[in-house]
């Protein structure tokens, strides 16, 4: 279960987040993390967040961001929101580390998201930033905290969930593993 002040490290690439305020701190208001990216490079596909929005406020480096089709950059001091339902991304490019004070607005479950991906990581079940497939279904299909691919029709997307997503539960993938989070989803 995540908490205030717990720290999760990709120990790959040195990557980490802290939690600085979780859903449940906030009644589902907003989850807040410190983020400190080393890895360099677009590390997830550019997303769509059906029910929340990003808001970041760099410390230190710069972070690169990618909606409405451009790329951009934000620097030191200054700070980014990134709306719901809009294609996005965000990640470093640069060879110095950057570090934010990320918040998702609502926070839903998204901390659960955070602390099973950086488990599946951490146990070389997840490479190059991408879940694989079947697993991306059943988290699609039973995370509250929606996300689709940019890339790929929504439609599209939706069918693939709601037929594999029940299909990948009963091979026994879940969107969330009580061995990362101590709950199962």
């Amino acid at each position: 279960m995540p908490t205030k002040g717990q720290k999760l490290t990709d120990k790959f690439t040195g990557d980490s987040i802290e939690f600085i305020e979780t859903s449940a701190d906030t009644n589902g208001a907003r989850v807040t993390i410190k983020v400190t990216l080393k890895s360099k490079g677009q590390t997830v596909d550019d997303h769509i967040h059906l029910l929340q929005k990003e808001s970041f406020k760099i410390l230190s480096g710069r972070l690169t961001y990618f909606l409405n089709g451009e790329k951009n950059h934000v620097n030191a001091g200054e700070e980014i929101v990134l709306p719901k339902n809009k294609a996005h991304n965000h990640y470093n490019m640069d060879d110095e580390p950057t570090e934010f004070i990320q918040t998702i607005t609502p926070g839903i479950d998204v901390d659960f998201f955070l602390e099973n991906l950086f488990g599946m990581i951490n146990d070389g079940k997840v490479k190059g930033g991408k879940l694989p497939f079947l697993q991306a279904m059943v988290t699609a299909r039973y995370l509250e905290s929606p996300s689709r691919l940019a890339d790929i029709p929504m439609g599209i997307q939706n069918v693939l969930i709601s037929i594999l997503g029940p299909t990948a539960r009963l091979l026994g993938y879940r969107a969330i593993y009580k061995k990362y989070t101590g709950i199962e989803k």
